[in-house]
Order: structure tokens, then sequence, then C-alpha cells
């Protein structure tokens, strides 16, 4: 059983016992840094690439040619289906207003609807 004595930087006495590494873990969360880790999780061991976003996705139908000729929100939404990512239209409507305003899209309104187009 290990056993510490600690002050902290408030002026604050602690006793700690345990074993070696619940002393360890505690002091160190005490004095603010990180805590020990003695073996590697698989997840940190596993880093994955982040998440792709919508404004991405969409990003890449953009270099692929996609929006050569006008395509409408669902058709936008089925094509990044077929790549495995599920987006609702409430989602993917903002991202797409973004690209019209930062001028990587336009779009075309025609018979009461918008198209996108590059």
């Amino acid at each position: 059983m290990a056993k510490a004595h600690v002050t902290t930087t408030h002026g604050a006495k602690v006793t700690i016992e345990g074993t070696p590494e619940e002393v360890a873990f505690l002091v160190s969360r005490l004095e603010g840094g990180p805590p020990p880790s003695h073996r590697k999780t698989k997840f940190s061991a596993n880093k994955k690439s982040p998440r792709p976003t919508p404004t991405g996705l969409i990003s890449d139908l953009i270099d692929g040619g996609f929006f050569k000729k006008p395509k409408e929100l669902s058709g936008i939404k089925l094509a990044i289906e077929e790549q495995g990512h599920y987006y609702p239209i409430t989602s993917l409507s903002p991202t797409l207003l973004r690209l019209v305003r930062k001028r990587q899209l336009r779009r075309i309104k025609e018979q009461k609807r918008w198209l996108y187009v590059n």
C-alpha cells in the first residue's frame, strides 16, 4: 500500500493511500497534469481520420464535376448517400447556401425550386 502526503497550491494538505497506480493518478490530478497511463488503449493506437462533413462531401462532388449540369437538392442528397454518408436535407441546404455565398457554386431558381450548378 502506497502513501503520499500532498500540499496543494492553495495550501490544502492531502494524504493519499492506495495502490501505487491510484496514488500516482491522484497526485497527477492534484498537480493539474494529465494522468499517467501505463497501457495503450485500442482507441489511441488506431486514430481514425475525422468524420467527413457535408461541406467536404459537397466539395468533393464539385471537384468531380457533379455540378456541370444543374442539380436539385434531392439529387445532391442521393449522390452523398451513394458514397455511404447520410445527412438530412435540412443539414445540406445551409451547407449549399454557404458554398453559394463563397462562390464555389451558383444557384438558379427554376419553376419554384432551386438548382445548384458549378
